[in-house]
């Protein structure tokens, strides 16, 4: 190189290039410059995490201020493209983070309003929230196209969960002996013992003629209801979706009569539509206040036989309507021997955010209060049934 001629930019290395992903244009005199598929890369962060002002102005990631301010930098993207680009330059763990950060984060409403964008997009959570959330901004068309995302997860979601409540409701294995020959309850160690008299030791085998199987308990299934009251404000949006999946699976189970109330301000009676959770899903609207109180009255007109009712209020129990109503209420439901729960969380992780004073209230005026999953929700109702409540 000649004396004086400019020096050839620099391509940073493997280490050196995701740093300079990760912090934007401004690290570039550090690290040099991107090309090819990397600088592709960029161009698709940016067009997301661009649009963080709070990064901006501190001169970092992902600002890259830079290239959008000579108009020499990347076309603008449009959500269609951009969604092209992340599926060719990202792995799959990747793209399902961008695609979650643009819909909850940044609320890129064209992920989920524009047809030609739910035509490509891979069906989600996240994307089934953000259909939730923005389904009164969509056309009769988008909202078509929307509930094949709604469909998928949901099929998705009652696939984990059958079996797990299939699980919670079946009979268990008793000590007692069977008469009924099924491999499924097969006794090896009482066969064991029963036929040590016929071991062979120069065979070293036990003969077996007299196999020992287990009996099944089965549940004494009288009578029960389950009162569902989901909260359907928008921080309850996971509980939502999981309450409606649920009680599609609880529903027609022997012994059980399922009721699905969602509640803001307002009550609506869901129970018609629980055997479709799509339906039911597409019919639910998140947001406004909230009136705890309002839809545990409705739920305690539902009771039947109080000592062979559950009443569940599923909520993160910030409550705008009256307190002390609720309070007598549910004291009003225990007293008759109705089983009261307040449930924190439904989804999943079973991760509570709620008012805990109004929980610990709701606890002294006897319900039983806390964070429980869907499996988990099972298990109680199916104790219940067993015989395991009151009276």
């Amino acid at each position: 190189m000649t004396p004086g001629s400019a020096e050839p930019p620099r391509t940073p290395d493997a280490g050196l290039e995701r740093w300079r992903l990760i912090l934007g244009a401004a690290a570039e005199r550090c690290t040099g410059p991107l090309d090819g598929r990397s600088a592709a890369r960029d161009a698709a962060l940016d067009w997301l995490y661009g649009r963080d002002e709070d990064q901006q102005r501190r001169g970092r990631r992902r600002g890259a201020t830079a290239s959008r301010s000579g108009g020499s930098g990347p076309s603008q993207l449009t959500a269609v493209d951009w969604l092209d680009e992340i599926h060719r330059l990202f792995p799959k763990e990747t793209v399902e983070r961008l695609e979650r950060d643009a819909v909850e984060q940044y609320e890129i409403q064209d992920i989920v309003t524009d047809p030609d964008v739910l035509g490509r997009i891979e069906p989600s959570r996240t994307l089934l929230r953000a259909v939730l959330r923005t389904k009164h901004l969509m056309n009769p068309q988008v909202l078509a196209m929307a509930r094949r995302i709604v469909e998928t997860v949901v099929r998705q979601l009652m696939e984990r969960l059958r079996p797990e409540l299939h699980r919670a409701f079946s009979g268990t294995r008793s000590r007692r002996p069977s008469r009924l020959p099924l491999a499924a309850d097969f006794d090896f160690r009482g066969t064991i013992r029963a036929n040590l008299a016929h071991y062979q030791p120069e065979q070293r085998r036990i003969l077996i003629e007299q196999p020992r199987f287990h009996s099944r308990t089965r549940r004494r299934l009288e009578q029960w209801q389950l009162v569902l009251l989901v909260d359907q404000s928008g921080s309850m949006v996971d509980s939502v979706i999981h309450s409606a999946v649920t009680a599609a699976c609880l529903w027609n189970l022997p012994g059980l009569k399922t009721h699905l109330i969602a509640f803001d301000t307002a009550v609506v009676d869901l129970t018609a539509d629980v055997t479709d959770p799509v339906e039911l899903l597409m019919r639910v609207q998140l947001g406004g206040g909230t009136d705890i109180a309002r839809a545990v009255d409705y739920g305690a007109g539902l009771v039947e036989n109080p000592r062979r009712c559950i009443v569940a209020v599923v909520s993160d129990f910030y409550e705008g309507g009256d307190r002390y109503r609720l309070l007598r209420t549910v004291r009003g439901l225990v007293e008759q021997g109705t089983t009261a729960l307040g449930l924190a969380a439904l989804d999943e992780q079973a991760d509570p955010v709620y008012d805990r004073e109004l929980a610990g209230r709701l606890a002294a005026a006897g319900a039983h209060v806390g964070a429980m999953t869907p499996g988990r929700l099972a298990e109680f109702v199916a104790e219940r049934l067993g015989g395991g409540g009151r009276g």
